[in-house]
């Protein structure tokens, strides 16, 4: 199955590139890699892979300037982003730019995969079963076999991880969830493996797209110590 898998690596960097694709590879799946942000934005748009390992920095821009044009450019699949061991900035820059998970250099072979397959799961996986169920969050409608969020007939943009969170929450209606629990059945791995600030930088960049007031939220509502729960709209 994995070999039907295409994944993309935007590396500059020789011997990290060869890590990558040779690491990747090693679990099947077939492997491109671009050493430029054009070239990582031109194989993104023409080979159509299932998920893009991307880097923070690269000779000609920056990853978060090429996940932001993937992004507005319609494409949905997966963005894991390569940031610097320890540098903050970095990781939550590259989640609201529109990724969906980072990893630290120097990384560990066995994590990467981990969180390639979490993400390759939840997105092809979960929301992509054809089942013609649809959950409401607000004035939201979620059509879960499509993929698609929708307000008043209007199609709202969510990217692959924002889409499953808002499953997640529509499914536990009025229900408190814990960053743990968001992690666990939104990311699909624990916090072991991810830090809780994911969860914060998902849910902030979801509400600038769903609700009316983001800074007032009313959709996906803060429990102060507790985590997150939705809310009537």
């Amino acid at each position: 199955m994995n070999a039907d898998v295409r994944i993309l690596v935007i590396e500059d960097d020789p011997a990290v590139a060869e890590a990558l694709v040779e690491g990747i590879g090693s679990d099947g799946y077939r492997v491109h890699r671009e050493a430029t942000a054009a070239g990582g934005m031109r194989a993104a748009r023409t080979q159509h892979p299932q998920l893009i390992v991307l880097d923070v920095r690269l000779p000609d821009g920056s990853g978060y300037d090429v996940c932001r044009e993937l992004r507005r450019a319609g494409l949905h699949q997966p963005i894991l982003m390569l940031t610097v061991q320890g540098d903050e900035v970095d990781q939550v820059l590259g989640l609201e730019a529109g990724a969906d998970d980072y990893i630290l250099k120097p990384y560990r072979l066995r994590e990467l995969l981990a969180r390639i397959r979490a993400q390759l799961r939840r997105a092809y996986g979960d929301l992509a079963t054809g089942a013609a169920d649809l959950l409401y969050a607000g004035d939201l409608v979620i059509d879960r076999g499509a993929a698609r969020v929708t307000r008043e007939g209007r199609a709202i943009e969510l990217t692959p991880t924002e889409l499953r969170l808002l499953v997640y929450l529509a499914q536990h209606p009025g229900q408190v969830l814990s960053r743990d629990q968001l992690l666990e059945h939104v990311w699909g791995y624990g916090a072991d493996l991810i830090d809780e600030k994911t969860v914060n930088v998902h849910v902030r960049r979801l509400r600038t797209k769903i609700e009316a007031d983001p800074d007032n939220p009313t959709i996906v509502q803060t429990v102060t110590g507790l985590g997150y729960r939705l809310g009537g709209g």
